[in-house]
């Protein structure tokens, strides 16, 4: 396919994602689908200019006056593609599957930069009515915040140390330019790519097959490792999905100790079991989604219950940038109220003198300083331990 084709796909394919609020994952997949004749590459292509489309569509807007799918595709080529304005303007040139050719309002737009005083949710392309939200629990690094979650993420892994050492995962990726991270000591990470190149498939590799690795974010490296778990604890993952956290926790206790992994919903946990054979990990239970009486004869006895909170996901907007726009007010409420059932949940399975860790993916001070201010007071007898100590 021609750089103008793609850059056609790419707008049928946000007019799709308009038109039926669809995730963006799906809409590729579909187009995929019906399009056999579009290579792998072309469908990267394709994929990383929606996706990157949707990342800035704020700013595209504020830029291009209006948000219509050919107006982001367009915008992004100019800005985060870099072919500027007279590039795209020698792409959308009418021909044969690509682009009609700009309007000058089009071709203004392009040219346009934004200002300084603009407000935060543009310079930091998230939904206008989080503003006080982001400004609350950001202050003034709303902007600068929100701009880097609009940025594309890097392939992080995280280091199985039952199975492997960093080195040796490094080496085995050393083709990739992997390097290590600077705060997870089990962290390797692979630079995100510009513009239509493709990311690594790392789960194709011979390491991850082996179990030397796990794709996780480094965010969730760190979380796993400030949980503290210990060798011969006591260990309940209580929203443990597919098990990616699960997978840290077991090689923190060195494959002793027993760890209990739980999630409500048997369909997120499904995933777990061929991971963790993979990752040769011994010490863990799952237990069937949705069995209470099965948590219920924890009561008391965990050293550690660890949260992963379902949330709004805003800390991971560079891997989902379009479930920034779908996110509204009635969403946030209802995550709310699901994260206060979960620690009501956590909170009589802890022993005394145990620990209860909170983790959310989100930035949002509702979903974390306030949820657990509103448990402690809900459960006096838990107090905050600085992250320092732990």
């Amino acid at each position: 396919m021609t750089p103008g084709a793609r850059a056609s796909a790419a707008i049928e394919i946000l007019t799709e994602i308009e038109a039926r609020k669809r995730p963006a994952a799906d809409a590729l997949k579909d187009w995929g689908l019906s399009h056999r004749f579009a290579g792998s590459g072309d469908r990267a292509a394709i994929g990383n200019l929606v996706f990157d489309a949707l990342r800035t569509r704020a700013s595209t807007a504020f830029v291009m006056g209006e948000d219509s799918p050919r107006a982001l595709a367009l915008r992004t080529l100019a800005s985060s593609w870099g072919l500027g304005p007279d590039g795209v303007a020698a792409l959308a040139d009418g021909g044969r599957f690509a682009p009609e050719p700009l309007t000058p309002a089009e071709l203004e737009g392009l040219k346009r930069e934004i200002a300084p005083d603009a407000p935060a949710h543009i310079r930091g392309d998230y939904p206008e009515w989080l503003a006080p939200l982001f400004e609350r629990g950001l202050g003034h690094g709303a902007a600068a915040e929100g701009a880097a979650l609009a940025t594309r993420a890097p392939v992080d892994l995280r280091v199985n140390s039952l199975k492997a050492t960093r080195e040796k995962v490094l080496n085995g990726l050393r083709r990739f330019e992997a390097e290590p991270t600077a705060y997870s000591p089990l962290g390797v990470r692979i630079a995100a790519g510009s513009g239509p190149s493709r990311s690594p498939h790392v789960e194709a590799e011979p390491g991850h097959g082996k179990g030397w690795y796990e794709v996780q974010d480094l965010g969730s490296q760190l979380a796993t490792l400030l949980a503290g778990a210990q060798p011969k604890e006591q260990v309940l993952d209580l929203c443990a999905g597919a098990g990616g956290k699960t997978l840290g926790l077991a090689a923190a206790m060195a494959n002793t100790g027993q760890l209990y992994a739980y999630d409500s919903d048997r369909m997120r946990l499904r995933p777990i079991f061929e991971r963790l054979k993979r990752a040769g990990a011994r010490n863990v239970q799952v237990l069937q989604a949705g069995d209470a009486e099965a948590l219920a004869q924890l009561e008391g006895r965990m050293d550690r219950v660890i949260v992963d909170a379902p949330c709004t996901g805003s800390g991971v907007w560079r891997r989902r940038p379009d479930a920034k726009w779908r996110l509204g007010p009635q969403m946030l409420e209802a995550r709310l109220a699901e994260q206060q059932a979960v620690l009501d949940l956590a909170a009589p399975l802890v022993k005394p003198g145990g620990r209860l860790v909170y983790i959310t993916c989100s930035v949002l001070p509702s979903e974390n300083r306030d949820r657990i201010d509103a448990f402690i007071a809900r459960f006096p007898e838990l107090k905050l331990a600085p992250w320092r100590q732990l």
